[in-house]
């Protein structure tokens, strides 16, 4: 770790002015790109203060290179429908910044995707990556291929496609992609199988395997996990526990599914789940058998989550509306950027909510996080609560290159030790001085400025010894 001093983080007219210039500069590069620059403003807001005060950062322009991705790759993918239709799609994938480690990062399947969005997911990637505390840089990828309206077969001639375009730029020792909204086991699957026919290598250039050809233990659970061990964290902090408290989880997919499953396991009450058509709530808690039918719909059925209140009795379903209104004490937004914004923030503070860990990435608008700082909630960013997922896949890679499985209680506890660690390292650059957060006077931890500031200066201090590249 670093031995740089980082100065307390203060309203500073120097460091603000100079954060001002900064993202005109920005923003004059990548015109329209709104989630890319909401991402690199809320961490050069952070770290500022701590380049002004260390010569070595600026002499080497870190900010001004960690903004810029290492390269960025664009390509058209081609494929036949079932249907015997010739289809076009875009592919991506931009190689942020591999300073400490090969690139890694989700490939996302969905309508959405553009270079703006891809950009904002790689430079939060590789916060979050050094902050697992593994050797990772950060990418991210995809195309704006929708699979939701898509046969197994034509989702297979898709994968295959996009694979033909993408493996040049990847191997386990360069890049090494994952799955992400809309890409799961059965697209990984897919990718890897076409990977291997051009190759002809059998490697650990995917992460998100199955089981019996490479796969971790936990892949799928790790992220949903993660966030609710991050939150046991910060709770722990103030002497509190999860069990016993109602929580609020956004999404109904991958990450939403394992965080309820864990706050189950720890005698929490999830009462929400959510997907682009609203939200179902049962103040009875989603239940073990309530949530393996919501994995069977979802999952297996592809189905909408309104079909839950439709099945179970004492369930309602709010159409168009998100969980936030939702009396609770944790909240977990797990479904995707800028889905909480700062009317959502205020209604969670009034109705008791007391601690918010992101599953999702960047999804707490900047006028949100704000109500949280001001209140003083636990505030877990994305880029810190979320990092299981990857930490997982970082240890299947490490499981890949040795040929050894690891079980899934030793991958358990190293999750665990990683979200510790991460919530440490969050503690200890985000500490100020102020109240509690019980009305106590004391260290606020600010948990975003810690993770930004901790994920930074790995990195920062990684491209400051390799030289100007």
């Amino acid at each position: 770790m670093s031995t740089i001093t980082v100065p307390e983080q203060k309203t500073d007219a120097s460091s603000e002015a100079a954060v001002a210039a900064f993202m005109e500069r920005v923003e004059a590069q990548s015109a329209g790109e709104k989630v890319f620059h909401q991402a690199v403003r809320e961490a050069v807001r952070s770290v500022m203060p701590l380049v002004l005060t260390t010569p070595a950062y600026r002499q080497a322009r870190i900010l001004e290179r960690m903004v810029v991705p290492d390269r960025v790759i664009i390509f058209r993918v081609t494929w036949v429908d079932d249907k015997g239709q010739v289809q076009v799609n875009r592919g991506y994938r931009v190689q942020m910044n591999g300073a400490i480690g090969p690139y890694k990062g989700g490939l996302r399947f969905h309508p959405s995707v553009n270079i703006g969005i891809l950009k904002f997911l790689a430079f939060e990637q590789t916060l979050k990556n050094s902050l697992t505390t593994l050797p990772m840089g950060g990418a991210k990828g995809g195309s704006d291929f929708d699979p939701h309206s898509r046969t197994d077969g034509e989702i297979m001639r898709f994968c295959h496609a996009f694979m033909n375009e993408l493996y040049s730029y990847i191997g386990p020792d360069i890049d090494v992609p994952a799955g992400d909204m809309g890409v799961g086991g059965r697209e990984i699957g897919f990718l890897f199988g076409q990977y291997r026919k051009l190759t002809h290598r059998f490697n650990g250039v995917l992460t998100g395997k199955g089981f019996n050809w490479g796969g971790s233990n936990l892949r799928p659970e790790a992220t949903g996990y993660g966030a609710v061990y991050f939150a046991q964290e910060m709770l722990a902090s103030r002497e509190q526990e999860i069990a016993g408290k109602v929580a609020t989880v956004s999404g109904s997919g991958n990450v939403a599914q394992y965080t309820v499953e864990k706050l189950n396991a720890l005698g929490a009450k999830s009462v929400t789940l959510s997907d682009s058509e609203g939200t179902i709530v049962d103040m009875d808690g989603i239940n073990s058998d309530k949530l393996a039918w919501v994995m069977q719909l979802k999952n297996v059925r592809r189905g909408r989550i309104r079909e839950y209140a439709e099945h179970f009795k004492g369930a309602k379903f709010l159409p168009g509306k998100r969980p936030w209104d939702v009396p609770c004490d944790l909240a977990f937004p797990s479904a995707t950027q800028n889905e909480l914004d700062a009317v959502d923030a205020s209604n969670l503070v009034k109705n008791g909510c007391t601690c918010v860990s992101e599953g999702a990435n960047m999804p707490s608008t900047p006028e949100a996080v704000e109500v949280f700082l001001e209140h003083h909630i636990l505030y877990g960013p994305g880029k810190a609560a979320n990092a299981g997922g990857v930490a997982v896949s970082g240890l299947e890679m490490s499981q890949n290159a040795t040929c050894l499985q690891r079980t899934r209680e030793d991958v358990d506890a190293q999750l665990r030790r990683i979200m510790k660690s991460i919530h440490a390292n969050c503690v200890r650059y985000g500490s100020i001085e102020g109240e509690t957060g019980n009305g106590k006077p004391g260290r606020f931890v600010n948990y975003l400025r810690g993770a930004n500031i901790a994920g930074f200066i790995k990195v920062a201090d990684a491209m400051v010894q390799q030289g100007v590249l």
